[in-house]
C-alpha cells in the first residue's frame, strides 16, 4: 500500500516499511497498558457495586491465598458478577 517514489524507489521504501515496524511494536506495548486499564475499569465497577474498593478487594483475596490476576478478576466481574460477588464476600 505505499504510493509514489516509496513504491518504486527501494530506499525509501526500506525507511518506510522500517517505521512501519516501530509503529507496530509501539501498539502491541500500547494494546498491553489499554488491557490492563480495561480489566482494572472493570474491577473497580464491580467493587462499587459491592461498596467495596478494589486495594481492600487485593488485600483480602491475598489474606484469603486466592490467586487470581487481573485479566481472571475482570472476566468474573464482566461475565460471573454473582461468582464475583461470593469472592467480594469471602474476602470481607
Amino acid at each position: 500500500h505505499y504510493r509514489g517514489r516509496s513504491r518504486n524507489c527501494y530506499s525509501i521504501a526500506i525507511r518506510n516499511v522500517h517505521r512501519a515496524l516501530v509503529f507496530a511494536t509501539q501498539g502491541r506495548k500500547l494494546k498491553k497498558e489499554d488491557m490492563k486499564i480495561l480489566w482494572d475499569t472493570r474491577i473497580t465497577a464491580a467493587c462499587e457495586e459491592h461498596n467495596f474498593t478494589y486495594p481492600l478487594l487485593q488485600e483480602g483475596l491475598s489474606r484469603c491465598n486466592v490467586l487470581l490476576n487481573r485479566k481472571s478478576l475482570a472476566d468474573l466481574a464482566a461475565w460471573e458478577p454473582r461468582t464475583f460477588e461470593v469472592h467480594v464476600l469471602l474476602c470481607h
